[in-house]
């Protein structure tokens, strides 16, 4: 399996920032460096985790840690779809883009649990096309 090293992730923090607005800046690297070991973790003593439940692990960790200053819901969905993508995956064309912020915004706000999530990642994602 492949991961997210912090130096990607820090890269699509600073980008989202750069697109969308927000104060730059890591706010607590511990945190960062927590969030980013939870899907490596899951993997290791739970061995039959998917794809999907070790993306809303990133999702779950960055969104709920606050390791950025600003944007770390932006950043959480960021990682988690790069995941996927790392792994031949991505959110269904028809998904758009109203139910993609409704599902991080749910999680992030502890409506949706990161299980639930992982559910919804199964069920809205597809194989990339030609890969």
């Amino acid at each position: 399996m492949t991961f997210l090293d912090e130096r990607v992730v820090i890269f699509l923090h600073d980008h989202a920032l750069a697109q969308h607005g927000g104060l730059a800046g890591i706010r607590d690297k511990a945190l960062l460096q927590s969030a980013l070991a939870r899907p490596k973790q899951l993997e290791h003593y739970r061995p039959t985790s998917d794809v999907f439940s070790l993306a809303a692990s990133y999702a779950y960790g960055i969104s709920h840690n606050h390791a950025f200053n600003d944007g770390n819901k932006r950043t959480a969905w960021a990682a988690c779809v790069t995941f996927l993508r790392l792994h031949d995956l991505d959110i269904a064309p028809r998904v758009g883009n109203k139910a993609r912020v409704l599902a991080m915004v749910s999680l992030a706000e502890g409506i949706l649990s990161e299980a639930r999530f992982a559910d919804w990642l199964r069920k809205n994602s597809a194989a990339l096309e030609n890969r």
